[in-house]
Order: C-alpha cells, then sequence, then structure tokens
C-alpha cells in the first residue's frame, strides 16, 4: 500500500514550523509523522498526515513550497534485527532509499520504517511477497 509524505522547502528560521503547525491545526489536518533537515539558511520538513491531499493544497495557498511523494510505511518488528530484515532486503534487491525515517507504535513490539524508494512499484511488491506489511494513509492515521 502507497501512503503519502508531503516534503516542505523551508527557510531556516524562527516561526517557520509554527506556520505550517498553524495552517494544519486550522485545518484540523493530524499529524502522524515528522523529520526536520536542515542544509544551513534552508531545510525540508517532511510530514505524515491523515489527509495529505488537503495539507498540500492548505500549505501551498498559503505561499509554501511543498511536494507530495509517494512513500512506503513498512510496519516491522520492534526488536533487534527488525529494521535490518528489511534493509538487507532492500540491499540484496538493489534499491536504493533516498529519504527514510522511524517510529515505533509499541515498544518492543511494533515499529513503522518510513522510505522513499527509487524503485516505488518494484519495491512495493517485493515486500508483500516477502510478508511485509505496508500501511495506507487510513491506516496510518487510525493509529
Amino acid at each position: 500500500m502507497i501512503a503519502y509524505q508531503l516534503s516542505i522547502f523551508a527557510e531556516n528560521k524562527s516561526g517557520k514550523l509554527a506556520q505550517i503547525t498553524g495552517i494544519l491545526a486550522k485545518e484540523k489536518i493530524n499529524i502522524r509523522a515528522t523529520t526536520i533537515a536542515t542544509a544551513d539558511t534552508f531545510g525540508i520538513i517532511n510530514l505524515i498526515v491523515d489527509d495529505p491531499k488537503r495539507a498540500e493544497a492548505a500549505l501551498s495557498q498559503a505561499g509554501m513550497t511543498v511536494h507530495l511523494r509517494e512513500v512506503l510505511a513498512v510496519l516491522i518488528s520492534d526488536t533487534p534485527g527488525g529494521l535490518d530484515n528489511l534493509m538487507q532486503l532492500l540491499y540484496q534487491e538493489g534499491i536504493n532509499i533516498n529519504n527514510a525515517y522511524g517510529f515505533v507504535l509499541e515498544s518492543s513490539k511494533k515499529a513503522v520504517f518510513v522510505v522513499d524508494v527509487d524503485q516505488m512499484q518494484k519495491t512495493e511488491k517485493l515486500l508483500e511477497q516477502k510478508g511485509f506489511k505496508t500501511l495506507d494513509v487510513q491506516s496510518l492515521s487510525g493509529m
């Protein structure tokens, strides 16, 4: 299943994140996961939200540069080696990870690892064949 990530290009200055969260709060859009990476004066804020298309529209309307990307949110075990099982599989199949981050759902039981890969369809089929469960927008919203 495909999930969606918002990538927002923003100036690295005080108040930018508050502006983004304020817009999403006003629209009653729930943030499920976030990462922020900066490089000097600009950065990228990645968000998983419960209504990605509406969030993209609201942020774009506010003048922000936003890109909606397909990602895979892979359910893995929150145990030593849980992430390694996924990484070894992707490596063996020659799949490159462009961006990734994870979060724990239930300590010592379940975690989610979000990956943006260079071969989305191949990866989605491979994960299904190997018994990995991927989460869509609705599944992520329900957590």
